[in-house]
This record gives structure tokens, sequence and C-alpha cells, in this order.
């Protein structure tokens, strides 16, 4: 679950800008959480976790050792094996 930091503004004659956000370390905990709790399934006792998958979790639980800010780890966000 990605933190979405891109805005598009459309104003009344159809002009389009994009902005960008800044995101909180309390955002992107939260959306990091959800994923883990969401992959929880492939990491059961009984079920071989592939290393894709180690890799990928590893990746999001590392988010906010491996970024000085949330809008980094954000615009960096692992994403999920097929």
């Amino acid at each position: 679950m990605k933190v979405q930091r891109r805005m598009i503004h459309i104003d009344t004659d159809g002009n389009k800008t994009v902005t960008y956000r800044e995101v909180t370390w309390e955002e992107v905990r939260h959306n990091r959480n959800v994923e883990l709790a969401q992959s929880d399934w492939r990491a059961m006792k009984d079920r071989v976790l592939s290393s894709e998958w180690k890799e990928h979790r590893t990746a999001l639980r590392d988010l906010p050792q491996n970024f000085e800010s949330a809008s980094d780890a954000a615009d960096n966000w692992p994403q999920p094996p097929e």
C-alpha cells in the first residue's frame, strides 16, 4: 500500500497541475504495517517464503532506516513480487 504523494489539480479551464505533498513517518509506517499484515500469510510456519518475498518484507521493514525523509521512503516504496 504505497503512500501517495502526487496530487493532480485541474482548474475550471481544464489545466492540469501536478504537485507532490510531503508525507510523515507516521503515514509511511502505517502503510508499511498494512502491507506487511496483508502478506503475513506468506510467512506462516507451514509455508516456504520465497526469497523475493523475504527481500520485499525486509525492504518494507527497513524503510525508516534506509531513508532520511518520509517522502524519500514513499518515493522508493518497494514493489511486491509477482
